[in-house]
């Protein structure tokens, strides 16, 4: 007859898995296909709240609110609703930018009319004059986010990898006052034109 020797650090395995099978609560292969949405290149792994590609809310007016959007989030209007071109353009810079470590978000794309006038109501309200708020935010006659021609990058590394780069996808910076502003202006590898000073320039 064999004979097992338990120590103390055994059963107090044995007791922690007991009482994790315990606290589940229903089926285990239930609880294993919960309703939570999941990252397309791990699947059954719960998406991270920030993270592109979950399952989340979109605005039909282009406002991205606070959620983390990159060029892959195609199903943002604000992303799909961007010239061709410059879609094109932003997703080769995102692509060579992730090799130096840098995520290139969309903070702002297509806007639509009624988005683009709550903004610049908000400039005016922030500067205290419609003359100072044009230099910030343009009407929607005249914004090249309503023509999908134009987006607004963060964080502020990326930034600066587009104000370095972006030239050599054909993107510029279009104003001195956002370094985040970037319109597709050049042929790639172009000499990008002097930036104008703001928008009301």
């Amino acid at each position: 007859m064999t004979m097992f020797r338990t120590g103390p650090r055994v059963a107090l395995i044995a007791i922690t898995s007991l009482l994790a099978v315990t606290a589940c609560s229903g089926d285990p292969a239930e609880v294993a296909t919960s309703e939570r949405p999941t990252t397309p290149d791990r699947p059954g792994l719960p998406a991270a709240p920030d993270e592109p590609g979950r399952a989340r809310d979109v605005a039909a007016d282009g406002d991205v609110g606070d959620r983390v959007v990159t060029v892959a989030d195609t199903d943002e209007p604000a992303v799909s609703n961007l010239d061709p071109d410059l879609l094109a353009a932003l997703q080769d810079a995102t692509d060579d930018a992730a090799e130096d470590g840098i995520t290139i978000q969309i903070n702002s794309g297509w806007r639509d009319t009624d988005y683009q006038n709550r903004l610049l109501d908000e400039a005016i309200e922030e500067h205290g004059s419609r003359e100072e708020a044009l230099r910030w935010v343009s009407t929607p006659d005249e914004s090249a986010h309503v023509t999908g021609d134009a987006v607004d990058v963060g964080p502020t590394d990326a930034a600066y990898w587009m104000s370095r780069y972006g030239s050599d996808y054909g993107l510029c910076q279009t104003f001195a006052n956002e370094i985040w502003h970037y319109e597709l202006t050049v042929e790639p590898g172009g000499s990008c034109p002097p930036p104008r000073s703001d928008s009301a320039s």
